[in-house]
């Protein structure tokens, strides 16, 4: 028996969140780079030709033009964007660095999997991006960090890889505990609400910190503050 779930379409591996799309403009940029060097060098080259050969005629405007257009075909293309392996995750110790490519790799697995899980993996990206945002200064060691890297570096990528490892005509088939399909839209749903509470958690302690800052300035500041309110 069949899931009811929609059939699989191509979809564009487009940046889920930022961290990977930070990777992508790192890129952009390194092919930028590179266009204006090779341009540079092809433009010094026909005119250092040109002085030597006293021009460098008909032939020679076509071969710079041609140049120029290869030029601008190999590094539109070149260097490609590097998709993290599944062992570079568990690798990566930095949580920051590891949420930007984890998505990065999210992104390149969401075409192989269900519509409702491919979703999941959107809404999963914007939540790496909450808590990439959350974890800025917190240290490598901290409780925080370590469960990150876990649930980000390895629960994650793990539960995604082994439903990829199912045969594709086998994941709609239903079990006792419903289809592959299922499954996986299930498990990224656990793992987006730990995500979501791990976030929470680091959050919580930032507005603790802002309520005691407040209740020291109020304390400090208040008295102060008060006579020029009775003047207005």
């Amino acid at each position: 028996m069949s899931s009811n779930f929609p059939a699989r379409s191509e979809r564009r591996n487009y940046p889920i969140g930022r961290g990977s799309a930070q990777l992508r403009r790192k890129v952009r940029r390194k092919r930028l780079k590179y266009f204006a060097i090779a341009l540079f060098a092809i433009l010094l080259t026909g005119t250092v030709a040109g002085i030597v050969l006293d021009g460098i005629g008909f032939n020679g405007i076509v071969l710079t033009f041609l140049a120029i257009v290869a030029a601008i075909y190999i590094f539109s293309k070149y260097p490609k964007v590097k998709v993290p392996m599944r062992s570079d995750l568990t690798r990566t110790q930095d949580a920051r660095q590891l949420v930007a490519r984890t998505e990065l790799w999210l992104e390149h697995q969401r075409s192989a999997l269900p519509r409702p899980a491919a979703t999941l993996i959107d809404k999963i990206g914007a939540q790496l991006d909450a808590l990439g945002r959350q974890l800025e200064g917190i240290e490598r060691n901290h409780p925080a960090a370590t469960e990150t890297r876990r649930l980000v570096g390895e629960h994650l990528p793990e539960t995604v890889e082994t439903y990829r490892k199912i045969p594709t005509q086998m994941r709609s088939e239903r079990r006792a505990n419903g289809s592959p399909d299922e499954q996986i839209v299930e498990s990224l749903g656990k793992i987006s609400s730990e995500i979501d509470r791990v976030t929470r958690q680091l959050a919580s302690g930032a507005i603790d910190d802002l309520a005691v800052r407040t209740r020291f300035l109020e304390y400090r500041y208040g008295e102060a503050m008060q006579p020029a309110e009775k003047k207005d």
